[in-house]
């Protein structure tokens, strides 16, 4: 069955739509909802290239695609069939897109478009039975294919985001940890030449007072 459904700008991981009676009947809704919301970062950041994509998440899948910048997510039992969920999906996109479209890159607000739930709702029931004769079609429809859609475990793709933001805190620390480390060198360097120079300079200034005294008075 369908647990969770969720809309998100890829650009900046804006939220945009959700079921809004999703997970009400779900254990721990709010700790998979805080999942999809790290997928989003990571999407927002770049961190998966794949426009389709299973990710495993205990007894759960969660299913997205991403088009004209927009991820369409879908939480489904491991048991349902990939097919249908991602059908499900193609037919949220062409409605969202056809209402939304020209909206989605100006919404400044989170679930800007959360009156979309009543599709969500209405086009969700129609795939939580797989068994009517419109499913049996659709699992029978040899044109569409997902056998190739990469399917992965939600440790490891966020994992992936997070060990790419450690690289990235990391080299940005060793760049500036490398800016200092010159700054001091340079310093140590100046240090070094004035503890080497002084003592000529001195000698030299001593000299040069001598030598103008003696014109002085003579």
């Amino acid at each position: 069955m369908v647990k969770l459904t969720l809309i998100a700008r890829v650009t900046d991981g804006l939220p945009l739509a959700e079921g809004l009676d999703d997970g009400r009947d779900l254990k721990d809704a709010e700790f998979y909802k805080q999942q999809v919301k790290a997928l989003f970062k990571n999407l927002s950041r770049g961190h998966n290239d794949a426009s389709r994509m299973s990710v495993e998440t205990g007894p759960y899948v969660f299913h997205y695609i991403i088009e004209g910048r927009v991820c369409y997510l879908t939480m489904c039992d491991r048991a349902y069939p990939k097919k249908l969920a991602f059908q499900y999906l193609e037919e949220l996109r062409n409605e969202f897109e056809r209402v939304n479209g020209s909206q989605i890159e100006t919404a400044a607000r989170p679930y800007a478009f959360i009156k979309f739930d009543t599709f969500i709702q209405k086009t969700k029931k129609l795939y939580q039975d797989t068994h009517t004769q419109r499913n049996i079609a659709k699992l029978n429809d040899e044109l569409y294919e997902v056998h190739q859609i990469m399917t992965r475990n939600v440790q490891e793709v966020l994992g992936v985001g997070e060990q790419l933001d450690q690289v990235s805190q990391m080299s940005s620390r060793l760049s500036s940890e490398s800016r200092i480390y010159a700054d001091k060198a340079r310093d140590l360097n100046r240090q070094a030449l004035i503890r080497k120079w002084a003592p000529v300079a001195i000698v030299f200034g001593v000299v040069f007072v001598l030598f103008w005294l003696k014109n002085k008075i003579w």
